[in-house]
């Protein structure tokens, strides 16, 4: 259904049916599709985030930032927002095309009581609980999740595990979720998603493997697992490392490292023991006092 137009909007004629781009007072571009409102917020690197809210009932024009309470990604111009807006407007297009039913549910769940649950089809049920939730497979849909996933039991969590479902039911979600649950298997699953694709990972492409590969690498080198800026070394950060960076070794050393330097990265900062100093005196961190 097309959002109601009135003249306290700054309608946008290349808005596609059922999208209303807006600017609140502060001029902050926003968006409506249906009962989902979205913001481009500034955040401060200098870029923005993806911020969402529902049931916004006041005019665009009357939002403020702290209506958002979602955030979505990072977004790098007004063009990145649009173009994520009318995806969103697509995704609840074929959401409804789908014809997913709400229905009461009391079912026992690995995460509780179900306190109510959405059919996407007979036997594949996504439950909600007081404190999270997951798909339920019967066992003929159970069968279709691919083996590298699949979970006995037909038990799928909400975060990551759901992927699975669709991906093994790809008739039953939308293009945007498909893209989301083909996203996180790469990233999150990547020997899974190898074995389904039938094609190796390139450096880059998935969160897990680089972070395998990082830890491989730098098994033998002292990484910083605590850092805080030095009171006593001005322009340092005190660091304090171990081997690998395991969190349970017995072994711990601290380092002074500039502070224009020291950059945590991806999966940590790792130590050059030739231009890093190691230190053994005064301390910011309360354990070492």
């Amino acid at each position: 259904m097309n959002a109601p137009r009135t003249s306290s909007h700054n309608t946008d004629p290349s808005a596609a049916p059922g999208v209303l781009f807006g600017r609140t007072c502060d001029g902050v571009l926003v968006a409506k599709v249906g009962d989902c409102a979205y913001a481009m917020l500034p955040t401060v690197n200098g870029r923005y985030s993806f911020a969402s809210a529902w049931l916004l009932r006041t005019p665009m024009a009357e939002w403020t930032q702290s209506d958002f309470y979602g955030r979505d990604g990072e977004l790098a111009d007004e063009a990145a927002f649009r173009m994520r807006v009318h995806e969103s407007a697509e995704h609840h297009r074929q959401r409804a095309a789908l014809g997913r039913r709400e229905i009461h549910s009391t079912t026992h769940t690995p995460w509780g009581a179900s306190q109510g649950a959405t059919v996407y089809a007979a036997g594949v049920i996504s439950h909600s609980t007081a404190g999270h939730g997951g798909f339920h497979l019967d066992a003929a849909h159970n069968a279709k999740v691919h083996p590298a996933l699949r979970a006995r039991g037909g038990w799928y969590e909400e975060d990551c595990a759901w992927a699975a479902v669709a991906q093994a039911l790809p008739e039953l979600f939308t293009e945007y979720e498909r893209r989301c649950a083909d996203l996180t298997i790469r990233n999150w699953y990547p020997d899974a998603w190898e074995a389904i694709h039938c094609r190796p990972l390139l450096p880059g492409e998935s969160h897990e493997k680089d972070r395998q590969a990082f830890e491989r690498d730098h098994a033998s080198d002292w990484i910083v697992i605590s850092a805080i800026r030095s009171d006593h070394h001005p322009g340092m950060t005190e660091c304090v490392a171990t081997l690998g960076g395991d969190r349970r070794a017995a072994e711990q050393r601290r380092y002074l490292v500039p502070s224009d330097e020291y950059h945590v990265g991806r999966f940590g900062f790792v130590i050059n023991e030739a231009r890093h100093q190691l230190y053994g005196g005064r301390s910011n961190f309360l354990g070492w006092r």
